[in-house]
């Protein structure tokens, strides 16, 4: 049987790491061209979306760690019994996999481009410098692939504690091997 705990847990670590990936998205870093006596450069405001970004990364990572530890990571432990429920196991396993990955991906790259600030200076005849920032859409992407981790992951659970309840039945049929004297 699922464990109840475990789905609340996991899904109280998604619903946080989808409000971060969220709060990143609305509080990406903005820029704005800056005039000194005889240059022009790029000033940033807060960084704050970098941090919410990280967050993001770390709860649902935490998230899937959990998943991953109660199930053995399906690759350790007992075999499980055939059926559907092995079969939708398996097939959600690769897909929270892939969906886990492509999220935690746009959290990092969105997170390391965001923290990331052109520091050079132009001279006022010349054009002016690019102030680089996050594209929009990354950190909300990523949040996007959070809920679609969190409801696959917890479908998986669920149908692998389904498919690990049951016994593989043995055969009385057949040829036995017998001791060799």
């Amino acid at each position: 049987m699922a464990s109840t705990l475990l789905l609340v847990v996991v899904f109280v670590f998604d619903l946080v790491a989808f409000a971060l990936a969220v709060a990143a998205e609305q509080r990406r870093a903005s820029a704005r061209i800056a005039q000194d006596t005889n240059s022009r450069y790029c000033v940033y405001e807060s960084d704050i979306a970098t941090g919410l970004g990280v967050g993001a990364l770390l709860f649902l990572l935490l998230s899937q760690f959990l998943v991953m530890f109660a199930t053995r990571c399906m690759c350790c432990g007992r075999a499980l019994s055939p059926g559907r429920s092995r079969a939708l196991a398996v097939f959600l396993f690769i897909t929270c996999w892939v969906t886990f990955i492509i999220a935690e991906a746009c959290l990092l790259a969105g997170s390391v481009r965001n923290a990331y600030h052109t520091k050079y200076r132009s001279v006022l005849s010349a054009n002016p410098p690019s102030c680089e920032t996050l594209r929009k859409g990354v950190f909300g992407a990523g949040a996007a692939f959070v809920v679609f981790t969190g409801i696959v992951s917890e479908f998986y659970y669920v149908f692998y504690s389904k498919s690990d309840e049951g016994v593989i039945p043995t055969r009385e049929n057949g040829i036995r091997m017998g001791a060799f004297n």
